[in-house]
């Protein structure tokens, strides 16, 4: 545990971060599997679902969760789902 107070603080900081990190990893996670079980089933809003994944996709890649190549070949999986 930190003594100075500075160190205190950043301890805070990075639990608040870790969390809002895990938040969005988890968001475009689920959205990609909803995506792709959609996809499956032959669902009718397959549509929908892949513009919200890819949407997930980039807010995670601005936050800095994601690399931008990881983000892209994110992106790219999807849209290769979508056009089968």
């Amino acid at each position: 545990m930190p003594n100075i107070k500075s160190a205190k603080k950043r301890v805070k900081v990075i639990e608040t971060k870790t969390a809002q990190n895990r938040a969005t990893k988890k968001a475009y996670k689920e959205a990609i599997k909803a995506f792709e079980s959609a996809v499956k089933e032959n669902s009718k809003d397959v549509n929908e679902l892949y513009t919200k994944a890819v949407s997930l996709v980039d807010k995670a890649w601005s936050k800095g969760v994601l690399a931008r190549n990881t983000a892209s070949r994110k992106k790219a999986s999807l849209a290769k789902l979508l056009n089968k």
